[in-house]
């Protein structure tokens, strides 16, 4: 059975405790977006702002039928592990997702909230999920703003940690057995990429994404 305290100390995350009944080709599409304020500003310096991302966050989660895995926001920008949204694409999705957010925050703002670009990266082993999802809960311990993950209200740590249900809901184990008690059936939705083969080959490499200017 899942025992998260003990796993997640000793970082041993698999990738059946991060999606619960899903498989690995339910998230062939997996994302690894790296949004960054403008100029690597840190627009989200207080926690007023970085719950205005989560709440941001969930509504475009709810709106496209989207997966999220894991996040973390961080003072000058976020990560997010997602998969490709139900409805929309990918790009549509991170662009409402950004022009809610500057429009809450920077509604007086001479200069744009966001970089005009994002960078994604594509996931497609167990391997690199794993990884990915590591690097955005140890980000603020490593930029040393905490000690531990946990200590870090605004990520997906302390729903994997505990099962706790915060702003964003999160696809886990843990969510997969609330489901299930209320029998709800969740529908995932699998795109094929041509990445898949150039990962294959060991030539996958991230993407520069341009996006049009947010204020």
């Amino acid at each position: 059975m899942f025992s998260c305290h003990r796993k997640f100390r000793h970082g041993q995350l698999s990738l059946s405790h991060a999606l619960g009944t899903q498989t690995l080709s339910a998230i062939r599409a997996t994302a690894f977006p790296d949004l960054s304020c403008y100029r690597r500003r840190a627009n989200f310096a207080t926690p007023d702002s970085r719950a205005c991302f989560e709440s941001s966050l969930e509504r475009v989660r709810q709106s496209y039928g989207l997966c999220v895995y894991g996040y973390v926001v961080m003072p000058e920008h976020a990560h997010l592990l997602i998969n490709e949204p139900e409805r929309g694409c990918l790009s549509q999705m991170l662009q409402s997702l950004k022009q809610s957010v500057a429009r809450t925050l920077a509604l007086r703002a001479a200069d744009s909230f966001w970089q005009a670009r994002y960078y994604d990266f594509n996931v497609w082993s167990e391997h690199k999920f794993v990884e990915k999802l590591r690097y955005i809960h140890r980000n603020p311990v490593v930029r040393g703003l905490v000690e531990r993950p946990e200590d870090w209200p605004w990520s997906s740590f302390r729903h994997y940690l505990t099962g706790v249900e915060g702003v964003v809901e999160i696809e886990s184990q843990w969510t997969a057995r609330r489901r299930e008690k209320l029998g709800i059936i969740p529908k995932a939705r699998v795109h094929e990429n041509p990445a898949q083969a150039k990962l294959e080959r060991g030539t996958l490499k991230s993407r520069r994404v341009d996006f049009k200017k947010t204020t």
